[in-house]
């Protein structure tokens, strides 16, 4: 027997998905988020379907602990120690203004004030060589002060150690002996990109979550060890691929997305078996909602990724997923401001207290209570029961919190604020998926849309017909979907690096030699940190016109010569920027190289049964709907029940462990082999798909 299980931690419930290949059986657990102990929301889901860890063979792990120590600001006492002259790098970053015309502009502080930033007397030369040698007397004096600081973790960052990171190596081997506690973050063990500031920003904030990230990871090997587990334990990167704890510990910034990765690898996998080319993975969570494009099997990973957004927050250069997010979930609180205005976010009620419905304390109306004041989703179904939900209670809340507020009667107009809130959360979100399509030139009615996570069903269908997408795909188990997705991650290891070259005569042969060096270098990082053998490579190339700043992403294939390079660029350069001077001098500037190792997985195929229900309602509900302004009488149909080739006319509500859909009037759905429905949306594009 093999059992495969994944969990995935988000900011109000906690989920799990277990696959028993020999009996053929899923397992699906949910369980709010205990935000005091986050391994806790992992095995009471083992316990409420009833799996022991030391049955379980491949547990695959995504976490939000990294993103939310980050954004919260709750990691350790940290310090910078950099080259003379160059403390004040976090300050000055690049120098730019994302929001030219606000006056009172500024960033988010950055993770290490002055008083704890060091410097040391060393300097690298852009070619590599040794202007000035460090001067190691300096090193115990930096010990002592770092200790009278309190110091509990250290970033080291030297200009342009990206060529010869000696220096840095030296410190951080003399700082590890000396001071055995601290964590200690080499920029160029983490990056080897000429990006000063980023390589700075990034060591400093792996640093920063360092001691938290392992202690997390050492509390949940010793949780599944007290109950005999020993099968392999992996965690999910940000890059779609899977990390041991160990490489975690080492680079715990490579986490920063591990949750949303997910969703998009099962999105991904869905895709290849139906035969979809285009695709939106929409995860709509309790705290935010996610979306990103997946265009013929692949999603895009980024170089870098801004903790806190790019207005505002600070850069890591670390391989993340391509991911656009807003403040959007079931949680995410509904308020009127002082100038009578409607929000919705990003302020989110979480899993402690939670919406005003779970009768935890929570006193301020989410998008999960006005959704059951429409009835949209039932109170006494949802976790098949095991979460009570007060209709009355959300109802009242939506009244004297949003409703009178604004103006209106006590009791009069509930079903129409409410519908207002779900209208600006939806306004919201599909302001996101422009974000990722309209806006980078695509047609977004060219995509379908495949809608996850606790809320994303519930709104999948007014995001398309707002987008006029004009199918909708729903996935079996959405509320668990992306701990589901992470059955199907492979092993996988990036280097980025660094490397100026002019395309011409002799270029193709040193590429060559770096990608060769490079290769043996992530085979090893496979072979030592997850007894994987690499199966696959994959490079790229950030190639520009000489003089400029920013770079194309181009594809290197094995045989390339450099006139395909040059063909490749000059292909993304115009479809980009809409020309290109095929005459002027262009030049490499780096070379990014993935390897992939194969782990052992469930086949989709495998996974669902068809469903051998009747296809009846088991129920009917008055449920309200913002396009006629109405309540109407709407079949409520269990997921369960609904075998493939059933096909229905909405309205219409689908209800399952976990998630709700709704189905609109006029809308036709129907469901797939692998147990998918499929909903054509009334008023969406009916244009014929590629």
């Amino acid at each position: 027997m093999t059992l495969f299980v994944g969990t995935d931690i988000g900011g109000t419930f906690t989920d799990l998905v277990g696959y028993d290949s020999d009996r053929a059986q899923l397992f699906f657990g949910k369980a709010l988020t205990t935000n005091a102990n986050l391994v806790e929301g992992v095995m009471t889901c083992l316990t409420e379907v009833g799996l022991q860890p030391a049955s379980i063979d491949v547990l695959k792990h995504g976490t939000t602990q990294i993103i939310n120590a980050l954004l919260e600001r709750k990691g350790d006492r940290t310090a910078l120690v950099t080259t003379a002259g160059y403390r004040d790098i976090l300050e000055i970053g690049r120098a730019s203004r994302p929001l030219a015309f606000q006056l009172d502009y500024s960033r988010t502080p950055p993770l290490v004030g002055a008083a704890w930033r060091f410097e040391v007397r060393e300097r690298i030369a852009a070619d590599g060589s040794v202007l000035d040698p460090l001067h190691v007397e300096e090193l115990e004096g930096l010990a002592q002060r770092l200790e009278a600081e309190g110091i509990e973790a250290v970033a080291i960052a030297f200009l342009n150690s990206y060529r010869n990171p000696v220096h840095e190596m030296e410190v951080a081997t003399f700082l590890r002996k000396r001071l055995p506690h601290a964590y200690i973050s080499a920029s160029t063990e983490l990056s080897r990109e000429w990006f000063e500031y980023e390589r700075s920003a990034t060591a400093v904030a792996n640093a920063y979550v360092g001691h938290r990230a392992g202690s997390y990871l050492d509390s949940f090997e010793r949780s599944l060890a007290r109950q005999s587990f020993q099968g392999k334990l992996f965690m999910m990167a940000s890059n779609g691929g899977v990390l041991s704890v160990a490489g975690a510990k080492q680079q715990p910034i490579a986490l920063v997305e591990s949750g949303p990765i997910g969703g998009c690898i099962g999105a991904a996998a869905y895709a290849r078996q139906l035969g979809l080319r285009k695709l939106i993975a929409f995860d709509m969570g309790g705290t935010t909602a996610k979306c990103a494009e997946i265009v013929d099997l692949r999603f895009e990973i980024q170089a870098m990724y801004y903790v806190g957004g790019y207005e505002r927050g600070f850069p890591i250069r670390t391989p993340v997923l391509d991911i656009a997010e807003v403040g959007t979930g079931g949680g995410s609180i509904a308020y009127v401001d002082g100038a009578g205005q409607l929000h919705v976010g990003p302020r989110s009620a979480g899993s402690e207290p939670g919406p005003v419905c779970f009768g935890r304390g929570g006193l301020e109306p989410t998008v999960t209570d006005a959704n059951l004041a429409l009835d949209r989703i039932a109170a006494g179904t949802f976790l098949r029961g095991e979460l009570k939900l007060d209709r009355e209670k959300a109802r009242c809340a939506v009244d004297e919190r949003v409703a009178i507020p604004l103006g209106y009667a006590a009791g009069k107009c509930i079903d129409a604020v409410a519908d207002g809130i779900l209208a600006l959360a939806n306004l919201q979100m599909a302001s996101t998926i422009r974000e990722i399509t309209v806006e980078r030139g695509r047609d977004v009615r060219d995509f379908d849309l495949f809608a996850f996570g606790g809320g994303g069903p519930l709104h999948a269908v007014s995001l398309a017909r707002e987008l006029r997408i004009p199918r909708v795909i729903i996935p079996p188990e959405p509320g668990n979907f992306s701990a589901l997705g992470m059955l199907f991650a492979d092993a996988r290891s990036d280097e980025i690096r660094t490397i100026l070259l002019e395309l011409g005569d002799g270029t193709i042969e040193t590429l060559r030699e770096h990608i060769r060096e490079m290769r043996a270098a992530l085979a090893e990082t496979l072979r030592r940190d997850l007894q994987a053998e690499a199966s696959v490579f994959e490079s790229s190339l950030e190639v520009r016109f000489k003089g400029q700043r920013h770079s194309i992403k181009v594809e290197l294939r094995d045989g390339d010569a450099i006139e395909d390079i040059r063909a490749r660029f000059f292909a993304g350069y115009r479809a980009r920027y809409g020309h290109v001077d095929e005459a002027a001098s262009v030049e490499l500037v780096g070379v990014r190289e993935t390897a992939f190792a194969l782990t052992e997985k469930p086949e989709l195929k495998w996974l669902f049964e068809g469903a051998e229900g009747s296809g009846e309602p088991w129920s009917h509900r008055e449920v309200y709907f913002g396009e006629q302004q109405a309540r109407l009488r709407t079949p409520i149909f269990r997921r369960a029940d609904l075998p493939p080739g059933f096909a229905l006319e909405g309205p219409a509500v689908v209800e399952e462990f976990g998630s709700t859909t709704v189905i609109g009037p006029g809308d036709r759905m129907e469901v797939g082999q692998l147990g998918e429905m499929v909903i054509h949306v009334n008023g969406g594009n009916t244009r014929s798909k590629e």
